[in-house]
């Protein structure tokens, strides 16, 4: 392609709206605009790029034995109702009616229409197993899109269904696209871990995020130096605590003390002497339509997703001191679990406390001497707390560290869920009817364009990894009004092309460096330069864009050359 000839419009300034590298160097790189909050137009550099994404993403799916359809974006709300859904998705899902006044939503995702397709269509344990996939245009309606790619409203997305007659069957087609993945995101160059995640809207009973390294993540994860333990910190397991050393102690008797003022468990602690270890931090919830209490140690966090997996709840939210008040009239602050006439739930640290401190329901004291048990009733005891780097490994005891992550893959054992209530059934062996087992595959397409750049950048712009660059060249013609330089360049044009190099020729009449700053912008591995040194010397050249290594090349060889040098990196991936 010529330079000349595309729309690609780059840009020295980085926007105002743009807070992440790769959403500033699409928008510099041309290779998408903003059409509203959350929603892009793909430009053809860009669109280039996605394509090849969706080539690696398809050719992997296809070679694990799924099989490519493509499903309405607009989903009936029926279906959705039936498998209960339409109530719990939340506001992300846009709901809208049709003329005739039905009940209509922008498909998310496609549990629902997949199952319907299932139930009609697969009537035999002989037809099974299946997983059928799409590339599809997904939309999801964020309260705060951001970040470009990362997180907007409408995003390109392969997501896959499997259906299997058995546990085990389920479990071998879990495998096939775990496999699957890990060969996906190599190809795409990706620095990339596999981590334990919890399953929120989609359901089921386990899953796994591929989550691209970097800092910008907008996910924690959870790594052990000393084993493969990986999790996301929402899934994460902190142990339940061995005896602890205060268990022993005698009993104190509750006593309620003043403290004015002090509404924080770090100023609590200091006014009373205490460490925030001994001091009981209580929390109040909002989950689906009931107010709860949950308890940690105060100087632990609460993981609000495993508050709501214990619960077994739709949906969790912290409420505000105004909304305490409104609901409780208790004082924000001064909770405790002391006769607070809420259900409780806590982590199994605070079951281990002894004689600690607690707020007394009343503004301006706390109790001492809080025993549970004796003092208070749990009704829900776990996991709740976030975990800690301090913490050590669940899996072998080992140290922890913490990494940021962007997802851009997801894979869920759904087991019965969609198919018990969409009535999704076949007919096994013996004759009997069952249930399918289900298991679904996403993988964000157009948000691994945006992670790849998160990973792979410099001052002076992107560096794509080969196999999703837009183009493998970059031909430069710093003299196009040479008519010698020009007759070359065009020349080694044509070469590349039949040789079956992807090129884009920087035919335009601009001045070098501009030319230079574009094509480190844009983040094509190789650059071709023809311009003084070939008029002296008659050499063309080389550059990588990753390393910046140069080497000269006589025009004859060139494209040869190239060529040797892109299969030689495509054979070492």
């Amino acid at each position: 392609m010529r330079y000349s000839q595309m729309l690609l419009p780059t840009t020295r300034e980085t926007p105002a709206e743009a807070e992440v590298i790769s959403h500033q160097l699409l928008l510099r790189g041309g290779f998408i605009r903003k059409l509203s909050a959350g929603v892009y137009t793909f430009l053809p550099l860009g669109l280039l790029t996605l394509q090849k994404v969706s080539a690696i993403v398809r050719e992997e799916m296809n070679r694990a034995g799924a099989q490519e359809i493509l499903m309405p974006m607009v989903q009936p709300g029926d279906l959705w109702m039936e498998s209960g859904r339409w109530q719990h998705y939340g506001p992300e899902l846009l709901r809208f009616r049709d003329r005739n006044e039905r009940d209509c939503c922008l498909g998310p995702t496609h549990e629902e229409v997949v199952t319907d397709i299932a139930r009609r269509e697969l009537q035999s344990y002989r037809q099974l197993p299946m997983n059928l996939y799409q590339i599809q245009t997904k939309y999801r309606d964020e309260i705060r899109p951001r970040f470009g790619l990362m997180r907007g409203r409408e995003f390109v997305m392969k997501d896959a269904y499997s259906f299997d007659a058995d546990d085990e069957g389920a479990a071998q087609s879990y495998e096939r696209m775990r496999a699957a993945y890990d060969r996906i995101f190599t190809r795409c160059g990706l620095d990339f871990r596999m981590v334990e995640a919890d399953s929120g809207s989609i359901g089921g009973s386990y899953s796994h995020e591929f989550m691209v390294l970097a800092e910008t993540g907008e996910d924690t994860l959870v790594l052990c130096h000393d084993c493969s333990y990986a999790a996301n910190v929402e899934k994460a397991v902190v142990k339940a605590p061995a005896q602890s050393p205060v268990a022993t102690q005698s009993l104190e008797e509750l006593r309620k003390v003043e403290t004015p003022g002090q509404k924080r468990v770090k100023s609590v602690a200091e006014f009373l002497q205490v460490s925030p270890q001994q001091v009981i931090k209580t929390m109040i919830y909002l989950a689906d339509e009931e107010i709860v209490a949950a308890l940690v140690r105060g100087d632990r966090e609460v993981q609000t997703v495993k508050l709501k997996n214990l619960l077994g709840a739709t949906e969790v939210q912290i409420l505000t001191e105004d909304q305490i008040w409104a609901a409780l009239r208790l004082p924000m602050g001064y909770i405790g679990p002391v006769n607070l006439p809420l259900r409780v739930v806590a982590d199994h640290e605070v079951l281990a406390m002894r004689n600690a401190v607690a707020g007394a329901n009343e503004k301006g004291s706390h109790y001492q001497g809080v025993n549970p048990e004796r003092d208070f009733s749990v009704q829900i005891s776990g996991d709740l707390r976030e975990i800690a780097e301090d913490d050590s490994c669940p899996a072998c005891g080992g140290s922890l560290y913490f990494k940021e992550g962007i997802e851009v893959g997801h894979i869920f054992k759904l087991g019965t869920k969609y198919s018990e209530a969409m009535e999704a059934t076949f007919q096994d062996s013996d004759g009997q009817e069952q249930p399918l087992i289900m298991g679904c595959y996403g993988i964000g397409v157009s948000r691994i364009v945006a992670a790849a750049i998160e990973q792979n950048y410099d001052e002076n712009g992107i560096i794509f990894p080969l196999p999703i660059a837009p183009f493998q060249v970059i031909l430069l013609n710093l003299g196009p009004n040479d008519e010698e330089l020009t007759r070359a360049a065009d020349s080694l044009y044509q070469e590349l092309q039949t040789a079956g190099v992807e090129v884009l020729y920087d035919d335009r009449d601009e001045r070098p460096g501009s030319k230079f700053n574009d094509a480190d912008l844009l983040g094509i591995p190789y650059r071709l330069t023809l311009g003084r040194t070939f008029k002296q010397k008659g050499e063309v050249e080389l550059r990588e864009r990753r390393s910046g290594a140069t080497s000269s090349l006589l025009l004859a060889e060139t494209a040869a050359a190239v060529q040797a040098r892109i299969a030689s990196a495509f054979a070492a991936l």
